[in-house]
């Protein structure tokens, strides 16, 4: 592990190390500085963090053999691959009992992870001040990297991506991760999380494991979003409104009334015949059992991945793993704001803190500024509103006499809908990825609760970011419009910015193209940025040293000019991941096409991921992980909510119940079809005009009202009644229905299999087993060479005791 700096001021009395001078470097500027770990210090550091070692191997068959299992013969890795390491039961390490684990060799006794995660630990706590200074409190590699006596500290990788290491005994997991699992064409292998783990720690391996079973969950919603949307496709020609709008004999005799003031014209219901048959594909019955399925597909995923991370919780030691001290160590920044001191009773040493009052006062303003920026987001949002209402009656008027109908192809799809809804969704996203750049600081002792901190409160950021144009199409756009005569205004009156209206074809077609251009948008420009960045940097700062030979641009400096992977690197993974799954299950009813284009995302977001850290990043420090933290209160959130979303966008965005309320309650023939429905779906407006004289002209638009002259002159009919009635009953079934199955399947699912539970039972009673026989034997031997009288207990301790009760007490 190798740690670069400029001055040299850390007294190094445990670990050896090795010092090579700035003119060594390839630069002539950079100190560098080898520390090595022996096995005296590994082993004493591995009794002192409980690390768990093999002392018997698993004798437990596995019978987790598939029915069929040659079928995923393809997609396996080989067997060296996927297990770098045998199965064994495990126990905490301890120095003083070596005997009794498996250690057949002492320098591959502790994986790589480990053992620069001893060495990370050490360095965290070794002091660094003069004795003549007197200053105990300088102490730890963070705080040495926070005020830039050393430039960075990271592992060195085991050898060269592309080739192995020609040491035969040096291993080359590095080479072996880059060949089996980070190239692009290995998309269709398993990954080998075992060999992840081993490299790159349990932390980063628990991220690896939640995205592949995620990918693979997708699969499944993938498919049967697929069919739904064939369903759409091929019952196209069954679609009676969608024919009724463009029959020239009904949707061209409608005249309907202006979308906007003084620029809009009236114009033909025909003229969204194509989006009307758009809207099919996704707003059929269809959608409702997909919005049923995901309820149900969400809690299974969450399930089933407890269960998986239970497995792994055993199989990779973490089943009564807490968090680390180093985790629960303080912050150097933390550290270099805080002046007061204080004791703390747990370590009796005087540490940094806040005062109540500077915490109050830090509280209140990080309170001020989540809602600081989470107002910025809603004035953005609202500022495309704005332009949404402007521009369409710009488009309005520009499109009136249909220039664009002259385009090849696209010419007759092209409307001021269709061109407001693109470029409002695309200005949005583009809002969106400037807002994503801000970084939320946050001043907490701990880099646990600091991760816990930032994110929660930069979640509800995202989900403000991301999500609230979704939410004011589906649930906000068209449902305050009021009526002819009497129209709703965004600002009031005087700004002459009328709400929007749906289009007669519905406001999910709209909500889809918002959906899609959101999320494939920051897919797409997420992977370019994540894989192009990180090589782009590393080409320019190596562009000098990288055409010299080994002798002169040696393995430390290679591995300097990599970018650092960061604190926080497996943050913004986790938060890139659950933004997009909140994507694929709060709006999914809206298109059900979501879940494919997230599976083929993931699947490159995966090799990515693997390739960027295998080969553009240093080698992060290993940390260990039992789960995925605050990620999974998030992900449970994100599924509750989606239920509710999803029943709201059916009822209400969706033209779903109004055509179910009409063909069973109002269809004048009772013959259970939708003959009719676009009539019965709209209202009629008188409108009057003194110019050039008077004349009376009626037109039509999309609600449920009385016509003028009826004693109930514009007021809602009984049939919107009805229809709300209708709404409101579908989304407290579909709940109901959805989250009884949720519960009554989580109730189902044990969190920890049952085999998992068995082995786990198993192993501690073999480690007491074990360790009783070990400690008997142990004191055989050593009465075997003592005489007969003599105990390895103190006989002073026991001197009016017989030597069978002696005996007893040493065992």
């Amino acid at each position: 592990m190798p740690f670069l700096c400029n001055v040299c001021v850390i007294s190094l009395l445990i670990l050896p190390f090795q010092f090579h001078h700035r003119q060594e470097s390839e630069d002539g500027k950079t100190y560098f500085v080898k520390i090595h770990a022996p096995w005296e210090v590994l082993a004493t550091y591995a009794d002192v963090l409980k690390i768990k070692v093999p002392f018997k191997a698993n004798d437990i068959p596995d019978n987790s053999q598939m029915p069929m299992n040659w079928l995923a013969t393809p997609f396996r890795l080989p067997e060296h691959i996927m297990h770098p390491e045998p199965d064994y039961f495990t126990a905490s390490f301890d120095n003083s009992k070596c005997d009794f684990f498996l250690i057949d060799n002492k320098d591959t006794f502790f994986p790589p992870s480990t053992r620069n995660r001893i060495v990370y630990y050490i360095l965290s706590r070794c002091s660094y001040f003069r004795d003549e200074c007197g200053d105990k409190d300088k102490k730890g590699i963070k705080r040495l990297l926070n005020n830039g006596t050393y430039t960075a500290a990271f592992p060195l990788h085991d050898c060269r991506y592309w080739k192995r290491s020609r040491d035969a005994n040096c291993e080359s997991d590095r080479y072996n991760l880059y060949k089996y699992w980070a190239r692009f064409f290995c998309f269709f292998k398993e990954q080998p999380l075992n060999l992840i783990r081993k490299y790159y720690g349990e932390k980063i391996g628990i991220y690896f494991a939640w995205l592949g079973f995620y990918t693979e969950m997708l699969l499944f919603a993938a498919v049967v979003g697929t069919i739904c949307f064939i369903y759409g496709f091929l019952t196209y020609d069954d679609n009676e409104w969608s024919k009724e709008i463009c029959d020239e004999k009904i949707g061209g005799n409608i005249v309907m009334c202006p979308l906007c003031d003084k620029k809009c014209g009236y114009w033909k219901l025909n003229t969204t015949c194509n989006s009307s048959w758009q809207s099919h594909l996704f707003d059929n019955v269809a959608t409702v059992f997909f919005a049923i399925f995901m309820g149900i597909w969400v809690t299974l995923f969450l399930e089933f991945w407890k269960r998986r991370q239970a497995r792994l919780e055993y199989e990779w030691d973490l089943v009564d793993f807490e968090e680390e001290q180093q985790q629960l160590q303080l912050r150097p920044e933390y550290e270099t704001k805080c002046t007061n001191r204080k004791l703390n009773r747990i370590t009796q040493e005087m540490e940094p803190y806040l005062p109540i009052t500077s915490k109050c006062a830090r509280m209140c303003l990080s309170g001020a500024t989540v809602l600081f920026w989470i107002s910025l987001i809603i004035a953005c949002i609202i500022g495309v509103i704005a332009y949404r209402l402007a521009v369409y009656a710009a488009f309005a008027s520009i499109m009136k006499d249909s220039p664009t109908s002259n385009l090849q192809v696209v010419g007759p799809y092209i409307t001021p809908q269709l061109a407001t809804s693109v470029t409002a969704s695309c200005i949005n996203f583009i809002i969106i990825m400037i807002l994503n750049l801000i970084v939320y600081p946050e001043l907490l002792p701990t880099h646990l609760e600091y991760e816990n901190k930032l994110t929660v409160k930069m979640f509800l950021f995202q989900f403000v970011n991301y999500y609230s144009s979704c939410f004011y199409v589906a649930f906000f756009k068209g449902k305050f419009v009021g009526h002819p005569g009497n129209y709703a205004y965004m600002f009031g009156s005087l700004s002459k910015l009328r709400n929007e209206e749906c289009d007669p074809g519905g406001c999910l077609i709209e909500l889809t193209t918002q959906l899609v251009i959101v999320m494939t948008g920051k897919q797409v420009w997420g992977n370019i940025q994540e894989a192009l960045v990180p090589w782009l940097m590393n080409w320019w700062g190596s562009r000098k040293a990288r055409n010299h030979p080994e002798s002169l641009y040696s393995r430390w400096e290679q591995d300097h000019d990599l970018q650092g992977f960061g604190q926080l690197g497996l943050f913004y993974e986790y938060l890139e991941m659950v933004i997009q799954f909140g994507f694929i299950t709060l709006f999914v009813a809206s298109f059900p096409l979501a879940p494919l284009l997230a599976l083929i995302n993931n699947i490159i977001e995966v090799r990515v991921d693997s390739w960027k850290l295998t080969t553009q990043f240093r080698r992060p420090v290993a940390a260990k992980a039992h789960s995925i933290g605050a990620w999974e209160e998030i992900l449970s959130g994100i599924a509750i909510l989606s239920v509710v979303t999803n029943a709201f966008i059916v009822a209400f965005t969706s033209d779903m119940i109004p055509r179910l309320v009409y063909m069973y309650a109002y269809q004048p023939d009772s013959q259970r079809n939708m003959k009719g429905y676009i009539n019965d779906s709209l209202s009629v407006a008188k409108i009057c005009r003194s110019s050039p004289a008077l004349w009376i002209f009626l037109c039509r638009y999309r609600d449920y009202r009385y016509p003028p002259g009826h004693e109930k002159e514009y007021e809602h009919t009984m049939q919107f009644w009805h229809i709300l009635a209708a709404k409101l009953a579908f989304i407290i079934i579909m709940e109901h229905v959805v989250f009884s199955v949720k519960f009554f399947v989580a109730w189902m699912i044990p969190d920890v299999p049952s085999d998992v539970r068995a082995r786990v039972k198993r192993e501690r009673y073999l480690v007491q087993e074990y360790l009783h026989n070990y400690e008997v034997e142990k004191l055989k031997v050593q009465l075997s060479l003592n005489s007969s009288n003599d105990c390895t207990c103190t006989p002073m301790i026991y001197p009016s005791l017989p030597q069978h009760e002696v005996l007893s007490e040493c065992l």
